[in-house]
């Protein structure tokens, strides 16, 4: 056994030593109370709803006769911001309004910081998490530090005694992996485990497709990427999947749930494959993404032309720059390529015939982007499920997107058109097709928009939820 592998057998061995056991069992309590709530959000009674208190002092006054069957759920996740701490914070808030609580736990981290969430947990400190980022940077090993402050957060969670841990993304150096799988299994908490990417089955990377490595099948070896995110001085992707097949499987009830039938398909051709995996698409905020009229043609001078968006966090070749920049010399002067979520950096690679947004005040202001533009151009190269296609969609505006991941699970052929990655002669001559030909309309962007309302996705967890804490 490697030096590397002792250490990680020694912090196995330490979290069995030291995690506490709760002073209860856990209750299987189930959740009654969420048809209801269904019920209520089909007739517009929502987040933020000021019936919905007085639906939730219902279920406490009558659920039970009297007495509440309340559930206690705790989240997981590395942020509260982005597309998967939005997620994670909209699901708290459908929990709430039934008689349930969930507490959110992330990083204690400047990002983090800016937001203020009731009824959260920091995990750890900036100077544990620093340390943590360096120490993984330093020697491959992700998720094998935190000592100290993932033995402070599970007593916390002790003392929370929850019923219910929603996984969401665990890499990026912030919590001590081992000890927290040994207290799962210890307790034999159900887990629901959603993956935003496919980290949890890799030796390193969250994504291999731009590399066509299928190496995660049997046992990655010879990590390509061990020096992207999350970046590392030392190929140990090796001995970093054979631990977290050793540290993720033996849970006895975890559901894995992914937001594409693509993701679902590649877990059940991994090591986790005997888990149960469900899919839930994400979802948006229809209230918000819908089509807004504004004067943004006007303003970019670009009434007469054909407009064409992008809109990405982290611009690169993943997310398809070099894509946009081989458009704006191929089509003519009445197409206008917009970006949004550009930087300086990016300004400098881009030709002055691209109009690059840094970033919007707001997602209103999204939105009147999204709807001012003709076409949404999505050439992601690795991708999961896209919310920027159903915000495109939500605003009334038709996609093209390359056949990657779960993008073109999003749209249909009422709605938007799939190309193969990588095959910009096509991409253009579909451009030029479609404004030529028209072939889409608003109403019909609308109508598939629908399907990925956040309200109706995220009850899909609620039902989940009570299906395994048997309700």
């Amino acid at each position: 056994m490697s030096g590397g592998e002792q250490t990680i057998t020694s912090i196995d061995r330490t979290a069995d030593e030291h995690i506490s056991h709760p002073t209860n069992s856990l209750e299987q309590q189930g959740f009654k109370g969420f048809r209801k709530l269904k019920t209520n959000i089909e007739n517009g009674i929502v987040f933020g709803d000021s019936q919905s208190s007085d639906v939730t002092n219902f279920y406490y006054g009558m659920e039970n006769g009297g007495r509440a069957n309340h559930m206690k759920v705790l989240s997981i996740n590395t942020c509260n911001f982005g597309s998967t701490g939005k997620i994670m914070l909209q699901i708290q808030k459908l929990v709430e309004q039934l008689p349930a609580s969930m507490y959110v736990s992330y990083t204690k981290s400047r990002s983090n910081m800016k937001t203020e969430v009731l009824n959260s947990i920091y995990i750890g400190s900036i100077l544990e998490r620093n340390i943590h980022i360096f120490f993984s940077h330093l020697t491959g090993f992700n998720g094998c530090g935190s000592f100290f402050s993932t033995l402070r957060f599970l007593r916390r969670v002790n003392r929370y005694n929850p019923d219910l841990i929603h996984l969401h993304n665990l890499h990026n150096s912030y919590i001590n992996l081992p000890y927290l799988f040994r207290y799962i299994k210890k307790h034999n908490i159900p887990v629901i485990w959603t993956f935003h990417d496919c980290w949890p089955f890799t030796g390193h990377c969250p994504y291999f497709d731009m590399i066509g490595c299928d190496r995660w099948k049997t046992g990655c070896h010879d990590c390509p990427q061990y020096k992207n995110y999350p970046t590392s001085l030392f190929d140990n992707s090796k001995k970093m999947y054979r631990l977290k097949k050793k540290w993720f499987t033996g849970v006895k009830n975890m559901t894995i749930v992914t937001p594409s039938q693509w993701l679902a398909d590649l877990v059940k051709q991994s090591h986790l494959q005997d888990y149960p995996v469900k899919v839930i698409n994400n979802g948006i905020d229809l209230s918000v993404f819908k089509p807004t009229p504004s004067d943004f043609s006007q303003k970019y001078h670009c009434e007469d032309k054909f407009i064409l968006l992008g809109a990405a966090f982290g611009w690169g070749k993943r997310k398809g720059l070099d894509v946009f920049i081989e458009l704006s010399k191929r089509l003519e002067s009445s197409y206008q390529i917009v970006l949004v979520g550009t930087d300086e950096s990016i300004d400098r690679q881009l030709p002055d015939n691209i109009i690059s947004i840094h970033r919007t005040q707001n997602q209103t202001e999204l939105a009147k982007i999204y709807t001012a533009a003709n076409l949404f151009i999505n050439p992601t190269r690795e991708e999961n499920f896209p919310t920027v296609n159903i915000e495109s969609l939500a605003c009334g505006t038709p996609i093209i997107t390359f056949r990657t991941g779960g993008s073109p699970e999003i749209i249909d052929e009422t709605c938007g058109t799939v190309v193969d990655k990588n095959d910009i002669d096509s991409l253009t001559n579909e451009i030029i097709r479609i404004k030529s030909e028209l072939p889409f309309n608003e109403s019909a962007c609308l109508k598939r928009a629908e399907l990925f309302d956040m309200n109706n996705k995220y009850i899909e967890y609620i039902e989940l939820y009570n299906e395994e804490c048997g309700g």
